[in-house]
């Protein structure tokens, strides 16, 4: 017997939309960055996670989390950052064998360059396009989807949103 519960059609319209915008979403936000700050979007988002983190560090684990990475990918990006003068990688204090990644300034400094540019390709993209009604049902719906998926990945504020 298939248990199997099959999308109708209109699920498979909603789901391929939304995959299709969650895509060209990422590349869009990719290209203002890579054009306008020569740094890819996935940097971004790692430098945006430290400047959050208590003493802009976290554990190499956790950032990879958050980040929905695999740890040896996340290593990889690291170390361009690294390279970069943007992270630094350090010991971590209570487990010799884990590392931390750690924002310096000249990181703050180049994710404060990269902000404003980023931010309103964010507004233009996303928030400019919808109502303040679908706007909070957005935020709603990304926080569900998230939360049944890995609990763990919610973001401080984002529980409220339920």
């Amino acid at each position: 017997m298939d248990d199997t519960r099959w999308l109708s059609a209109a699920d498979q319209d909603v789901w391929r939309t939304f995959v299709t915008m969650l895509g060209a979403l990422g590349e869009h936000m990719d290209r203002q960055l890579q054009r306008d700050s020569s740094m890819p979007y996935t940097y971004y988002e790692i430098l945006v996670v430290l400047s959050h983190a208590p003493c802009r560090s976290l554990r190499m684990s956790e950032l990879a989390g958050l980040r929905g990475s695999s740890r040896s990918r996340l290593s990889h990006a690291v170390a361009r950052l690294e390279a970069q003068g943007w992270v630094e990688r350090r010991e971590c204090p209570t487990d010799k064998r884990g590392s931390v990644a750690v924002l310096t300034d000249a990181g703050f400094a180049a994710l404060a360059a990269a902000a404003p540019g980023h931010v309103t390709t964010v507004r233009e993209a996303v928030f400019d396009r919808l109502t303040p009604e679908q706007v909070t049902a957005l935020g709603a719906i990304s926080a569900a989807i998230l939360d049944g998926i890995d609990p763990d990945k919610t973001l401080p504020g984002c529980r409220e949103l339920r």
